[in-house]
């Protein structure tokens, strides 16, 4: 059976969706439970695209050892140096570099020649292949470059010491058929073929990222590349979950597998969910909450009967279980750091007394704790410490009567510990509330999207607050966790302005 690997860019390529804005302390998180999925490879960034994701890059490879971690580069010497000093205390480091080859790519963007194009790439190669044990070369928009060009321009970096060869469908343009004979072609055409693997990347401009990506694997690709939950440009990657999934159902077909932890994928998908701030969708494939729900009486009625009717994937495959302990406020602290220990949040040097103080704080409001709960909770206090917090809140109240305008009245710890209070109205609380809070911090701020939604079910269920705002000309999300709303909205709020202060403090200093 072939085994593929599988390449995962959530920090990388999925980080560059629309809205999303991960830090620090939220890529590392990802990491982790990456490598707790067992994926192969992490792409953990663009390091030469600025100093914070140089010195994030730099910690995943540090932190992770039993995954390969590697970051893309363009073709350019600054580029790959600036990638070896991010990527070189790593337990495998590798590169990742790309050119275009597209006749679109080449005279509107490049500006150069075929010849050209071979020249940089190989001069790339064998740059990179002086430093890195793993060099993967990138054929930007190859699903929309001649063949026989990208037979050439393969046979030439493989020479040059490329050790991957990733084939995209840059634009999703591409179809399945397609795409399966552009690997069968090069395959068939490329004299060195069998010295390197070759990936797929896809992307969902057309929703057959995923379908493009089994048919490269049935064409000799080894190796998938995508994101978890499929996020990413536009319309987003591969999903990944998707592929090892589809692989470990279909291995009759496909005889092929990987060596994902397909029990760990319902958890990786929450928590980049969360810290992305990207919901996903109920009737989302392999993880959506509707992928195991039957409301048809027909499909019941044959479930109960037999799984198997209409059921080809069970709950427990992707880490769905019916049977999860449920923590109260009679939970001791045993119990609770080992339930911590088994969902994989935290290690025995963490401060497990902190954590647990707050779970008691929330499990005295809250009837019973779920493991969405306590992940919430855990993913909240680790990111809130290793935040820089400039402005805190104290208190929130509002006011309101039947047609009447809303008053909401805000208590802050300031920048130097100061108390700020501050009160102001609105047609709505929210709106009453970031009008009284935009005074409190004195920016210009502009909300560009307000999302809102529970953790788990009931009526004491928290409530999580996505935001995303321009302030000071800068464009910054925000999360709060909280079990009332409005609290939530407030934290959501005040978490990203303390972004945006920070990172402008940070330019300032030259830390980013």
């Amino acid at each position: 059976m072939q085994k593929i690997k599988i390449f995962d860019t959530t920090l990388r390529d999925g980080e560059q969706t629309a809205g999303v804005n991960l830090n620090f302390s939220e890529k590392l998180q990802i990491a982790k439970q990456l490598e707790r999925l067992n994926v192969d490879i992490i792409e953990a960034g663009f390091p030469a695209a600025s100093k914070g994701d140089f010195a994030s890059v730099r910690e995943i490879a540090n932190t992770i050892r039993n995954c390969s971690v590697t970051g893309l580069a363009r073709c350019l010497q600054k580029d790959m140096d600036t990638a070896w000093e991010a990527l070189k205390d790593g337990a495998e480091p590798r590169i990742h570099i790309f050119l275009a080859t597209s006749p679109i790519h080449r005279q509107y963007k490049l500006n150069m020649t075929k010849e050209q194009v071979i020249e940089n790439s190989v001069a790339a190669v064998k740059y990179a292949a002086a430093r890195f044990p793993h060099v993967q070369w990138s054929a930007e928009d190859a699903s929309r470059t001649e063949l026989d060009f990208l037979a050439e321009i393969i046979e030439e970096v493989i020479k040059a010491g490329a050790t991957v060869v990733n084939l995209p469908d840059t634009v999703g343009y591409g179809t399945p058929g397609e795409y399966g004979q552009m690997f069968k072609y090069v395959r068939e055409h490329v004299p060195s073929i069998d010295k390197i693997s070759l990936s797929t990347h896809c992307h969902d401009d057309l929703g057959m990222a995923v379908a493009n990506s089994l048919a490269a694997v049935e064409n000799g690709a080894t190796q998938v590349e995508g994101a978890i939950n499929g996020i990413g440009e536009r319309a987003g990657n591969t999903a990944l979950e998707e592929v090892a999934v589809a692989l470990h159902i279909r291995k009759d077909y496909y005889n092929a597998s990987t060596r994902m932890n397909l029990q760990e994928i319902s958890r990786t998908s929450s928590i980049v969910s969360k810290l992305t701030g990207m919901p996903v969708p109920a009737n989302k494939a392999v993880i959506g909450k509707n992928a195991f729900a039957h409301e048809s009486g027909i499909h019941q009625d044959g479930v109960l009967k037999e799984k198997t009717t209409y059921e080809i994937i069970t709950p427990e495959l992707v880490g769905v279980s019916s049977n999860s302990l449920v923590l109260g406020k009679h939970s001791g602290r045993h119990a609770f750091k080992n339930r911590l220990v088994e969902l994989g949040l935290v290690t025995e040097d963490e401060n497990v007394d902190h954590l647990f103080q707050v779970f008691k704080d929330l499990a005295d409001r809250k009837k019973e704790m779920t493991d969405d709960d306590l992940v919430s909770i855990v993913l909240e206090d680790k990111i809130s410490k290793d935040e820089e917090t400039f402005y805190q809140l104290v208190n929130v109240h509002i006011q309101s009567g039947e047609n009447q305008e809303h008053t909401a009245s805000v208590t802050l710890s300031g920048r130097n510990n100061e108390e700020i209070q501050k009160s102001g109205t609105g047609a709505g609380s929210i709106e009453a509330l970031y009008n009284t809070l935009e005074q409190c911090v004195e920016e210009n701020v502009s909300l560009l999207d307000y999302r809102i939604q529970s953790v788990g079910g009931g009526r004491d269920a928290l409530a999580q607050v996505f935001v995303k705002m321009s302030c000071s000309g800068m464009e910054t999300s925000g999360r709060g966790l909280a079990q009332d709303v409005l609290e939530a909205s407030a934290k959501a709020y005040l978490n990203a302005i303390n972004r945006v202060i920070y990172l402008k403090e940070a330019a300032e200093t030259e830390i980013v």
